[in-house]
């Protein structure tokens, strides 16, 4: 039993059926990465919603802090050609 408390803990991503990209889905600990991925088939996927599961090593995630967020989002700011503003849409495009 002792040994289950070392187990690492992973980060489940599933992707649905009809989306394109990996949601979380949660954590769970497993021995291993193929112990992770049955275990997170079996907890997040029992109504067979998912077509793909990524499990990583919470361990080998790096993370922003919100704390910072101003010194990480603010050159974005600066980029006006990445905002649409230069033009006018037709009457006929909706939901731009």
């Amino acid at each position: 039993m002792s040994e289950k408390k070392n187990w690492p803990l992973w980060e489940i991503f599933v992707r649905s059926k009809n989306g394109l990209e990996h949601r979380h889905f949660g954590s769970l600990h497993a021995a291993d990465a193929e112990m992770a991925l049955e275990n997170a088939r079996d907890v997040y996927t029992r109504r067979n919603e998912g077509v793909s599961i990524w499990v990583v090593e919470s361990k080998h995630i790096t993370a922003s802090n919100p704390a910072d967020n101003g010194e990480l989002f603010e050159p974005a700011q600066d980029k006006v050609y990445r905002h649409p503003t230069f033009y006018d849409l037709p009457d006929e495009v909706k939901h731009m």
